[in-house]
């Protein structure tokens, strides 16, 4: 399912003018960085407007009578996570990546976590040492 949903964001961002086909057989670091910048910002409205979906302001009255956070809009709240996905997978376009690529980087990655829970996790001792495990 995830190759499908990669395959049809590319048809989506063709139309806009970002071709993930050519990205991955040509990989210009400008233009890709450019586009990278462009769904970036995109993705951050996105996940604002995920957030004002709850009751996220200390100073508004839901939250001053305990609610804060709650989802008060969860029909949108779905469709902005799901508008991010279109963002993220974008995202992934940018960089060349594939769906399968995605999903092993995700794994080596899980892997990370696992063993950073195993041992501790710190971040006063964190360190970017065990992610250079992870690469395609």
């Amino acid at each position: 399912m995830l190759r499908e949903l990669f395959e049809k964001q590319a048809e989506l961002n063709k139309r806009v003018g970002f071709d993930a086909h050519k990205v991955r057989e040509n990989m210009d670091l400008k233009e890709s960085g450019e586009w990278l910048n462009n769904y970036l910002a995109a993705m951050s409205s996105e996940i604002e407007e995920l957030r004002d979906c709850t009751y996220w302001k200390h100073w508004c009255k839901e939250a001053k009578e305990g609610r804060r956070f709650e989802i008060h809009d969860l029909q949108n709240a779905r469709v902005e996570v799901t508008d991010m996905l279109f963002f993220w997978i974008s995202l992934c376009h940018c960089l060349g990546l594939t769906a399968d690529d995605v999903y092993n980087l995700y794994q080596q990655k899980l892997g990370v976590n696992h063993s950073r829970q195993d041992n501790d996790y710190s971040m006063s001792e964190k360190n970017e040492d065990d992610n250079k495990t992870v690469n395609l």
